[in-house]
């Protein structure tokens, strides 16, 4: 009889329950009681009721998808509103707008990675950095993380394209890449830097504008942006800002744009007025960097040992995978969702709590979360 051919599966379940790295599903209420510093609505627009009626608006009058990709029938003036205004905000000269900020980051590294280039990738990238790698022809050289030195060491002697990659704000310890000193590098080398600005994007630069606005390389010509519409924006989908040139040779030879459906009108129309908001009411980015600052703060007071925020993202260690997991499970149990982060989703090998910062908590519901995360820390966390 032919052996089961997902046989294997039960020993790589095994071994992924004796490291305590399983994970599942948990589906959220709408009227989810939680405090939440799990989540990424970093400016509390995701409820906003300004973005929720323009997400239904647009619903109404576009249809509820797309209906195909962009190229064919799936943009919309409504796309090209947001990324005319997304390209204006962040200081670039145009933006292409993508079903969600993994396919921005495939399509950004791949179609700017062609084959006799070279991209040198910060060892701490996110996943979908790393999954633009894979799928560029180009060479791949991993670098130590937030290392300028590395980087020109990586360049030297490449005469082919050369691309740079980095996170502006890494995800999991919050903390942000030197960017003016890879940019110094790259012009040196001739490479282009390409900026995964998901965690910058409405908490750094002038009134939320990103980090290669706060770092004055915004418009640069070597300077090219990834962002997502789903953290401070509060709704779905990604961009790629650059030189107009560049978004054109996207449009053009990008695969995740050209075959995937474009971003659904309720998503679109929502994170164009959650943009609008972020315009309009500068001072969300400056309330999100005080609320984690009072984060770490508080963590570190309590004996903690938490990650200095550069954005909007606190870690806290914890001494093992199942002693994150636990210690995430005792916070919900106490009312509070919290973020857990174990191999392989950390680049460290190191398990903590992720803890996202948001604008609209109040002084007491940080005050209650800092006492639940404290109360309920296991032995070994810091303490």
């Amino acid at each position: 009889m032919p052996e089961d051919p997902f046989g294997w599966l039960d020993a790589a379940r095994t071994r992924r329950r004796r490291a305590g790295l399983v994970r599942a599903l948990r589906p959220r209420p709408a009227d989810d009681p939680l405090l939440d510093l799990a989540g990424n609505d970093y400016l509390g627009l995701a409820r906003d009721p300004a973005v929720t009626a323009a997400a239904a608006d647009a619903a109404h009058r576009w249809g509820a998808g797309a209906t195909g990709s962009r190229l064919v029938t799936g943009s919309t003036a409504l796309h090209a509103e947001l990324e005319a205004e997304l390209a204006a905000f962040c200081g670039f000269e145009a933006a292409l707008v993508f079903s969600s900020g993994y396919a921005a980051n495939l399509a950004a590294v791949s179609a700017l990675g062609p084959a006799g280039g070279l991209v040198v990738s910060d060892a701490d990238n996110h996943a979908s950095l790393i999954d633009g790698c894979r799928l560029a022809r180009a060479r791949t050289v991993v670098v130590p993380h937030a290392d300028p030195a590395a980087v020109a060491k990586a360049l030297d002697g490449h005469t082919g394209p050369a691309l740079a990659a980095t996170d502006a704000v890494f995800s999991v310890d919050g903390d942000a890449a030197p960017l003016a000193a890879l940019a110094e590098v790259c012009a040196h080398a001739g490479a282009a830097l390409l900026v995964d600005d998901a965690h910058g994007l409405g908490v750094l630069g002038d009134g939320g504008r990103g980090t290669p606005h706060a770092a004055g390389l915004a418009g640069a010509d070597g300077t090219v942006a990834t962002v997502t519409l789903s953290k401070s924006l509060g709704s779905q989908g990604g961009a790629v800002l650059g030189p107009a040139p560049v978004i054109e040779h996207l449009l053009n030879t990008a695969r995740t744009f050209i075959f995937d459906t474009g971003l659904a009108p309720a998503a679109t129309g929502a994170a164009l007025a959650a943009l609008r908001l972020l315009r309009a009411e500068p001072g969300r980015a400056r309330r999100v960097r005080e609320v984690a600052r009072a984060l770490h703060t508080g963590l570190t007071a309590a004996g903690l040992t938490a990650a200095r925020p550069d954005a909007a993202v606190v870690s806290v260690r914890a001494p093992s995978p199942q002693a994150a997991l636990d210690w995430a499970a005792r916070c919900r149990a106490s009312g509070l969702a919290v973020g857990c982060f174990r191999p392989p989703s950390v680049p460290d090998g190191i398990s903590r709590l992720r803890l996202t910062a948001r604008a609209d908590l109040t002084g007491a519901q940080i005050d209650r979360a800092l006492r639940t995360i404290a109360g309920t820390a296991p032995e070994g966390a810091g303490r």
